[in-house]
């Protein structure tokens, strides 16, 4: 659900020896001659009911393929960018980690190619089950090298509204459309509620403009129009919406709507809980409107509204992926579980929604309705948007058969972003990439955050961006992306 157009950023750490000590190499192990660990690496905290979650899944598991034992490794959100990193280049040999800068690491060579597995091996079946446009958003020079989570293949960035103070202040949040149409209503949140952020983001927030993609990712500041009207690439900060988008940003950080330290702050805002008004969340259909959300929140009825047109865009196709360790022991046992994660519901959907009778029970077992139980809340469940195939997830009774009729439905008539498919080689601009991404992550949470006045700041970074390369990144990634274009 939540993207903030990929904001995870790949780093270093400052100890590799420590960090692989934590979370690497170790997974990978036998349990007896006749069974095989698979390491399953991903980002969040290890839920409460994990151990039962963990037996049970497994216990079904084993119904199909008898050697596996699934064992999932939960490194926080904060550190997982960072170990994941050290992972990836010390060429740790996990089986399955969730996947961060896929272009890039796939490129390198870190990952398992997944191709033959795919559509002629063990993980065929899933890979049918996939939404084509994840497929094309993958592929690099005709090989696949991460399997998509099939969901939300196409999404819109929407500006999200805590329902505690709608109603206290009996605000309209149906005619927000944009960033400037939400200024009202900050202003009444700040006026009024001095324990509250107006508007919750912090360091990684990035600001979101209509119908563009990025086509070296959202850590270079370089984007594409999705539509395919204009086919040339782009300084996002050069363009004159994105330009308006921060002047607002900036007039609302200097009147206090945003927090004061939000260029360098780690603080998250619980859906939960009544510490922010608005904030900007990734929505699909998937969520069924706001219902995942509201799942997310405990039952909070969270508004939302969309500030971006939707498309099945090359970020999407690439917002929850797995890969496999090109050092990986059990590839094919790795591919096992990944097929299972997107086949067998039973298997899902205990790893999902948590113990049936705890969590959860069915209403309509055959129609596969369920109805969440007391304990299902915060910490006893997982993230349906980074775990399989959400097409076999049980719904809520709250989610009717109208409501799954407009998901299917959407999803056959959104659109094909201009740029879904190209991947481009990076091979001769690394150092230049390398100097874009230095002098960006300077800038880039300076603007988006409001922090910085955005005309001057957009021009010292401009310069700084020429000297660093980006004239011959620009040049280089044009000229493949018209190649691309040609092709199609």
């Amino acid at each position: 659900m939540k993207q903030w157009r990929k904001v995870l950023i790949a780093g270093m750490a400052a100890s590799m020896a420590l960090i692989l000590g934590a979370c690497g190499g170790s997974g990978n192990s036998s349990t007896g001659a006749n069974k095989v660990t698979v390491s399953m690496y991903m980002p969040g905290d290890q839920t409460k009911n994990y151990k039962e979650v963990i037996a049970a899944a497994n216990k079904q598991l084993q119904k199909k393929y008898p050697n596996i034992q699934l064992d999932m490794k939960f490194i926080g959100w904060g550190d997982y960018t960072q170990k994941y990193s050290v992972m990836v280049t010390s060429g740790d040999s996990y089986d399955l980690a969730f996947v961060q800068q896929y272009p890039t690491n796939a490129q390198k060579g870190a990952y398992a190619d997944m191709t033959d597995y795919l559509k002629n091996g063990v993980a065929k079946k899933a890979y049918e089950a996939v939404d084509p446009a994840y497929w094309k958003g993958l592929t690099i020079k005709d090989k696949i090298y991460a399997f998509p989570v099939n969901a939300n293949v196409f999404a819109q960035n929407a500006l999200a509204f805590n329902p505690t103070f709608i109603k206290k202040y009996n605000l309209d949040v149906s005619k927000v459309h944009s960033y400037a149409d939400a200024t009202e209503l900050l202003a009444t949140i700040k006026k009024n509620e001095p324990n509250v952020a107006p508007f919750g983001i912090g360091k990684d927030f990035k600001l979101s403009d209509k119908a563009l993609e990025y086509p070296l990712t959202n850590n270079f500041p370089l984007v594409v129009d999705s539509s395919g009207k204009d086919t040339k690439i782009h300084n996002i900060y050069d363009l004159p919406e994105t330009q308006k988008n921060l002047a607002v940003l900036h007039e609302w950080y200097e009147k206090g709507y945003l927090p004061k330290d939000a260029a360098t702050s780690t603080t998250g805002y619980d859906y939960a809980e009544d510490t922010w008004f608005m904030r900007q969340e990734t929505v699909g259909p998937f969520d069924y409107g706001n219902t995942a959300l509201k799942n997310a929140s405990g039952g909070k009825d969270i508004q939302y509204q969309p500030i971006t047109d939707p498309y099945k865009s090359e970020a999407q196709s690439q917002v929850a992926l797995w890969a496999i360790s090109k050092s990986s022991k059990h590839k094919k046992e790795a591919m096992q579980v990944l097929n299972a994660l997107n086949t067998d519901p039973k298997l899902l959907n205990t790893i999902v929604w948590g113990i049936q009778g705890k969590q959860w029970k069915f209403t309509d077992e055959k129609k596969g309705k369920i109805e969440t139980l007391k304990d299902y809340k915060p910490g006893y469940f997982m993230g349906a948007w980074m775990m399989g195939n959400n097409a076999i997830l049980y719904t809520q009774n709250t989610v009717t058969d109208a409501m799954i009729k407009t998901r299917d439905d959407s999803i056959k008539a959104a659109k094909e972003s201009a740029m879904l498919g190209f991947n481009p080689d990076t091979t001769s601009i690394k150092t230049e990439l390398s100097n874009i991404a230095n002098v960006y992550s300077k800038y880039g949470p300076l603007l988006d955050t409001g922090t910085a006045d955005p005309i001057p700041t957009i021009k010292k970074m401009d310069a700084e961006l020429k000297t660093a390369g980006i004239d011959k990144v620009i040049s280089n990634v044009q000229k493949q992306y018209d190649e691309f274009l040609a092709k199609k």
